[in-house]
């Protein structure tokens, strides 16, 4: 099994776990409920992602923003670039992204209803992709659509899979490990063995935001093993919360829970 390979069965199981916990196929879209958390201020200075993505990017500049979501990305950087195209599955973020859209007068943003596999797109200077490509099946024919559309690509993603918060939560709750989603150790294998030679740079953001209270971490950690209220796991995991918990700088964390690192991937050039 070579690495492209290997990417798609990593995901194939992951997600074939995440459907026997659930018990029941995924929602059409998952995003439905949790779109408007997703939505950002397009003018905000605290987002240190953001900053490095805007300096990539020029005033001549046509964008595509791959799995747009709300617009986090799209939004800001459509202030900077010439043109913005988004790219987005979800009927919940693309009408959360255009309501925003609307809201701020930008008009130079094309929305492009969705995903990037089935994607009819023009060529643009830079693609960016941010948190995306964990749960692509088939990492090859996304990364040489992203390379055939685009003079250079921008791949943001962390260092190990987003789940990874919870592997030890999931293991005591279900009685078994969480399956691992690809992430930036698997990528370097696929770029290698597609020859695609990139450049990767770790990028210091600010730790994500932990629980406020018990409650919510309960609420949030709960729905993130598929455990719904009446399920008889949720009386083990409201047992187990305490030990599990610590307090940091006024939040509670997960106890031992690894820091993720997001990275900058970007190969080919766009003057």
């Amino acid at each position: 099994m070579n690495a492209c390979e290997r990417w798609g069965e990593m995901v194939r199981l992951e997600h074939a776990q995440s459907e026997g916990m659930r018990g029941e196929p995924a929602p059409q879209d998952y995003w439905t409920n949790y779109a408007q958390n997703f939505v950002a201020d397009p003018r905000r200075n605290d987002d240190i992602l953001l900053d490095t993505l805007r300096q990539q990017v020029k005033p001549h500049h046509v964008v595509m923003d791959v799995g747009a979501g709300a617009g986090r990305y799209a939004l800001p950087l459509a202030m900077v670039c010439r043109e913005l195209v988004a790219v987005e599955p979800s009927e919940a973020m693309v009408n959360a992204l255009r309501e925003q859209a609307a809201s701020e007068g930008l008009r130079n943003i094309t929305v492009v209803h969705s995903s990037w596999q089935d994607a009819e797109s023009p060529s643009v200077d830079i693609a960016i992709c941010c948190h995306v490509i964990y749960t692509v099946t088939d990492i090859d024919v996304f990364l040489d659509k992203l390379t055939s559309h685009a003079r250079k690509v921008i791949l943001v993603l962390y260092d190990s899979p987003p789940q990874s918060q919870l592997q030890r939560v999931w293991h005591e709750v279900h009685g078994e490990d969480r399956l691992r989603l690809p992430s930036l150790p698997e990528l370097r294998e696929v770029l290698d063995e597609m020859g695609i030679e990139a450049q990767i740079e770790p990028i210091m953001v600010r730790p994500s935001r932990g629980y406020l209270d018990k409650e919510g971490a309960l609420s949030q950690i709960a729905e993130r093993l598929y455990i719904g209220p009446d399920d008889e796991k949720m009386g083990r995991l409201e047992k187990l919360l305490p030990d599990l918990l610590e307090e940091q700088q006024g939040e509670l964390r997960v106890r031992g829970a690894p820091n993720m690192v997001p990275h900058m991937v970007s190969w080919g050039t766009a003057d």
